[in-house]
């Protein structure tokens, strides 16, 4: 009977239940993790084990101008990238919420630029970003908008640009989807209320979807983050970080100084430099997912 009641405790059922995926996390996540934290603080070597040095390689990224620029990066694509695939992916999961001639299939298709492998995707972009056989420049020579085709990746502010919008390209899909799964766990009941009230499709936007959807954009937002911040495939198939160090991001960086120059202590610390930005991003799910109570109806604390 007592095994019976332990079984039936939601709370002990939930543990029991993620004691698998935590033992996985551990193995493949955890000990990872604490390796790269501890090659930080040495000056480990392809081939060579290395001595304890401190904060020695820390020191030396702060005052590297390359790794500084490589932080500016990547807080630009993440910020830039992460509002604006919000912002369409909230448009878009609204569009895709309305009753639509062959929904489904609509829907499967907006999914796809998520779906394709990302390295496949940065092939894509890389054409129709080449200086020579670009399918943009030559449409917008066609149209007599410019003369000559465009560098989109020869130029810094330009490539980084670029980058952003096939960040975007990928990246719409998944908030979309997430969002969309959102909107239709809402009563249609807050709505109909809502109208008997007299409010407008604005204010019916305002005040019962976008709170209705809080914890759902803290958790897609926050996923959203992890993903740009951590980018690697996209930013290494189209730039390798070029222009002139303009596109590389800390995970490109930290591989370029760890695995290809040799300096496994200096790219295991540029990584684990990395560590506080996506915990503030954890952080901000966490405290998003505090409005799950006043959602189901209890106090909002």
């Amino acid at each position: 009977m007592s095994l019976s009641r332990f079984f039936n405790n939601r709370n002990t059922l939930g543990a029991v239940f993620m004691v698998p995926a935590g033992l996985i996390l551990l193995v493949f996540l955890t000990y990872p993790l604490g390796l790269g934290t501890w090659l930080g603080f040495t000056d480990a070597k392809i081939g060579r084990a290395g001595e304890w040095v401190g904060f020695e390689n820390f020191t030396f990224l702060f005052g590297d101008s390359v790794a500084r620029l490589s932080l500016f990066n990547t807080l630009f694509y993440t910020i830039v990238a992460s509002i604006i695939k919000f912002v369409f992916g909230l448009w878009l999961a609204l569009l895709l919420n309305k009753t639509l001639p062959f929904q489904a299939f609509v829907r499967a298709v907006v999914l796809l630029p998520f779906i394709v492998p990302t390295a496949l995707s940065a092939l894509a972009f890389w054409w129709l970003y080449d200086a020579q056989f670009s399918v943009l420049s030559w449409a917008l020579v066609k149209m007599g908008l410019i003369d000559n085709y465009i560098t989109f990746l020869g130029d810094p502010w330009l490539a980084r640009g670029s980058v952003v919008a096939a960040n975007i390209w990928r990246g719409v899909p998944f908030v979309a989807i997430t969002l969309l799964a959102g909107l239709q766990t809402i009563s249609p009941s807050l709505y109909e209320a809502a109208s008997l009230d007299g409010a407008t499709e604005w204010q019916k936007f305002w005040h019962v979807t976008l709170p209705m959807l809080t914890p759902i954009i803290a958790v897609v937002m926050t996923f959203s983050v992890l993903f740009t911040f951590t980018d690697f495939q996209l930013i290494y198939v189209l730039t390798r970080g070029g222009p002139l160090n303009a596109t590389h991001l800390m995970a490109t960086l930290s591989f370029q100084r760890a695995i290809l120059g040799g300096a496994l202590g200096e790219g295991a610390a540029l990584a684990t430099a990395m560590v506080p930005f996506l915990l503030a991003a954890i952080l901000f799910s966490y405290f998003g997912l505090q409005r799950r109570a006043w959602q189901q109806g209890g106090s909002d604390k």
